[in-house]
């Protein structure tokens, strides 16, 4: 599935008052702000705990930003979020190189990576092309060099050097209850019923779909065809190198087995358990069983689990 950018960093992000304590954020806003601060924090996790085994990787930031004036109510959002101009700092991970240099949600943007906010051409029915154009230039900063130079309005300039990370963007989109790799980025959908459960098991999800973009599944299925069986496939591995990707982020690699369990008899028509495409829960469930132990006898062993050495391929690219 392709997905356009035109809503690109849209969605929004987590506390119920604005950084100035002013006024309380817009109904809804800061529910939406909750999920993308809750993406972007187990995303983090996710790439930059299994960096060493990624094949492609770029610097992170944790940093997300976001620009009021895609929001239908733009002007007084940026009002009340106390911001000078529209692109504004949304999500900052905690433990991040972005925490670490203090930068907070609600800051204003005037610059990054040497191009100044107010010089970026944008038409009201295309606003958000201005943050496609800021995300293009701070990935090619990192992408170059690995550092990040921000100017925060009203502060001194400051500089970030990214951590290595799995080459994946984590996005809060409008897919609804679904959740999407599509080789670069891993989409979750606005109404995705795992916002609602614990973060282990939202994390199980995500490290699922990870899986797919470290492992090009989709580079894959596209030079065959997208059959049914190659689908099935792949589905198999990405269950099966969820629980590793979970230990390598500081989460229970079981956790992959406990959302299956939970969640499997109750959406087995639907999202990851789709019919004909996928195995059925219980037959995925089995699979993460049966990997499980393998990833903890690695981790009792060094501490890590490498899953580029360990873990078994049942595709090959070159297929």
């Amino acid at each position: 599935m392709t997905l356009r950018p035109a809503w690109l960093g849209v969605c929004s992000l987590l506390v119920a008052v604005a950084a100035s304590g002013a006024s309380p954020l817009p109904a809804g806003f800061a529910e939406l702000r909750a999920k993308d601060e809750k993406v972007s924090r187990i995303g983090f996790a996710l790439a930059t705990g299994n960096a060493a085994y990624c094949d492609t990787l770029t610097p992170a930031t944790g940093l997300l930003l976001h620009d009021v004036a895609t929001y239908a109510d733009g002007v007084s959002l940026r009002e009340t979020l106390g911001l000078s101009g529209d692109i504004g700092v949304q999500v900052v991970v905690p433990g991040s190189p972005a925490a670490k240099a203090l930068i907070a949600p609600d800051q204003t943007i005037a610059a990054v990576a040497g191009l100044t906010i107010t010089t970026i051409p944008t038409e009201d029915r295309k606003s958000w092309e201005r943050l496609v154009a800021v995300n293009e230039a701070m990935e090619r900063s990192l992408a170059q060099g690995g550092t990040l130079a921000l100017q925060i309005a009203g502060q001194e300039p400051v500089t970030l050097a990214g951590v290595p990370a799995c080459a994946t963007r984590w996005e809060v989109g409008p897919l609804g209850k679904r959740a999407v790799a599509d080789g670069t980025r891993v989409v979750i959908g606005e109404k995705f019923p795992g916002f609602e459960w614990d973060e282990e098991l939202l994390a199980a999800v995500m490290a699922h779909e990870l899986a797919h973009n470290v492992l090009k599944h989709r580079t894959w299925l596209d030079a065959r065809g997208r059959k049914q069986k190659d689908i099935r496939l792949t589905e198999r591995e990405a269950d099966r190198l969820a629980p590793w990707l979970l230990a390598n982020a500081g989460y229970e690699p079981a956790a992959a087995l406990r959302f299956m369990k939970t969640w499997g008899p109750d959406y087995s028509g639907g999202w990851l358990f789709r019919k004909r495409t996928h195995d059925g829960w219980d037959e995925r469930a089995e699979a993460m069983e049966r990997e499980i132990p393998l990833v903890e006898a690695q981790l009792a062993k060094s501490g890590q689990a490498d899953w580029r050495t360990h873990f078994e391929r049942e595709i090959a690219l070159s297929q």
